[in-house]
């Protein structure tokens, strides 16, 4: 896994991969759904990893204004985050980084990124990079691109943690080396890219230049 390889920062997304907030994203998103008429079962699965006013936009629903709708969204979903809790081993993880050398980059608004870390213990990162921070949410690369700029590195340098579809794909197209988080996956997902289920199995290394490496970490006889 990236055996011999240091990267400059690491980029995490934050829903489904250092916090698992489907619990509350998917009760105020099936109330939603279920207000425009739409099929719950078949909707929330598009849900994930994505900005909600292209999630929103992408349905082309007469009459609904996806800048509302997802302001709507935002408001109900900051209302709710009962049962979010962090993915294993990821406070740890976050902790022993160097703060200046990893980001929160996810596709959740500011308000809302910043309740959810507070409920699941997350460590405040040094630089979040939120929906409003671009004009293009994933899967297009703008959003990594620019927490490698903000932290002075460049993207094919990182190492982008993941969990979603979109996040990969945006990640791909930024020129970053992918880590899945499989954790609140139901099915396998498709990916050549290395996978974990949590951090509990990971460690870092740091060198002199502040580049980091993963480390496997053994447990104990």
């Amino acid at each position: 896994m990236f055996a011999g390889r240091k990267f400059a920062a690491f980029l995490f997304d934050m829903d489904g991969t250092v916090l698992n907030s489907i619990a509350s994203a998917e009760r105020v998103w099936a109330a939603w759904a279920r207000r425009q008429g739409l099929d719950v079962a078949a909707f929330l699965p598009t849900i994930h990893g994505v900005r909600a006013i292209e999630t929103i936009a992408a349905l082309a629903l007469p009459g609904v204004d996806p800048a509302h709708e997802a302001d709507v969204l935002l408001q109900a979903e900051a209302a709710d985050v009962e049962g979010i809790v962090p993915i294993a081993g990821a406070v740890a993880f976050l902790a022993a980084l160097p703060p200046e050398r990893w980001a929160i980059v996810t596709s959740a608004p500011r308000e809302l990124a910043l309740l959810r870390m507070k409920a699941a213990g997350i460590p405040l990162p040094a630089l979040l990079v939120a929906a409003e921070d671009v004009s293009r949410g994933k899967p297009a690369p703008d959003c990594f691109r620019l927490a490698a700029g903000k932290l002075g590195v460049d993207a094919c340098d990182c190492l982008v943690f993941e969990d979603a579809p979109a996040g990969i794909a945006a990640a791909e197209a930024a020129g970053a080396a992918v880590m899945v988080i499989s954790a609140t996956h139901r099915h396998e997902l498709q990916t050549p890219h290395a996978a974990i289920a949590g951090y509990e199995a990971i460690g870092i290394s740091v060198d002199d230049s502040g580049w980091i490496a993963i480390e496997p970490v053994l447990a104990a006889a």
